[in-house]
């Protein structure tokens, strides 16, 4: 026995008994799907680098062409340096993220594409699991709007912001937001067609529209594919955000369009 027990130890165990053993000792052993990744060295600093000064410099060149003794047109002149650095941030900003994760991660040493398609494959699988709860918070949705929900709270809320001088024109977009983006994204189409697109109500609509989220749209979808039954303090936080993003998303047009 015990010869058989000291002979036994010296023999390599096999690759099954290698991953059990791994497996018991707490040690996650990588797959072959897994993309191990490398420590940036100083050529992926120093692309990063020339990455960065490269934008730097065509946000200025953009933003503020006299700098480099371009001309500048007339409608440039016209806005205010604060505004245009905005319309080059938002030009820029697609451009920017489309370019720098790639790059971060191959210079990472990560296979982007395969792992672009092991994420593919797994947003596939959440789209079929959080199709019940799109149909069901759609449905609901609907049949709130429909009943003339909205319509019912922007009226008894209006005489409250008449006082704050808040645009009541934006109210049904906001009550709307929360709960659905389609439904949010045909009152600012809407809103433009009225207001026309540079009006003051119109801008503050889109901004409103980019700083804010469908908060039950998401919590009911998410939440639910997951199985997460208390959402804790999730509802709370999201409204009190949107409340900020339309708050703030006021003043700052108001500061920069009115």
């Amino acid at each position: 026995m015990g010869g058989g027990e000291a002979g036994g130890a010296g023999r390599p165990l096999p690759a099954e008994a290698q991953c059990n053993a791994s497996g018991a000792h707490g040690v996650t052993r990588p797959t072959s799907t897994e993309s191990e990744s490398a420590p940036l060295n100083w050529f992926g600093l120093g692309a990063l680098v020339l990455f960065f000064l490269f934008f730097i410099v065509l946000f200025v060149a953009i933003s503020f062409p006299a700098t480099f003794h371009n001309p500048v047109s007339a409608e440039m002149q016209r806005q205010h340096p604060a505004i245009r650095a905005l319309n080059t941030i938002s030009l820029l900003a697609i451009p920017f993220m489309l370019a720098f994760f790639p790059l971060y991660a191959a210079l990472r040493r990560v296979k982007v594409y395969e792992q672009f398609v092991e994420g593919a494959k797994e947003g596939f699988q959440v789209a079929v699991t959080i199709i019940p709860f799109l149909v069901a918070i759609l449905v609901a949705v609907g049949m709130f709007r429909g009943a003339g929900g909205i319509d019912l709270v922007t009226q008894a809320l209006r005489p409250v912001l008449d006082l704050i001088h808040f645009p009541t024109d934006l109210l049904p977009m906001c009550l709307m937001r929360p709960l659905s983006g389609s439904g949010t994204l045909g009152m600012f189409t809407e809103l433009v067609k009225e207001f026309g697109p540079d009006s003051l109500i119109a801008r503050t609509a889109g901004t409103i529209f980019g700083s804010t989220e469908t908060t039950f749209y998401v919590i009911a979808v998410y939440f639910g594919a997951v199985n997460i039954r208390r959402t804790r303090h999730a509802v709370p936080a999201g409204l009190i955000a949107d409340a900020v993003g339309i708050v703030a998303s006021v003043i700052v047009c108001r500061l920069m369009f009115g």
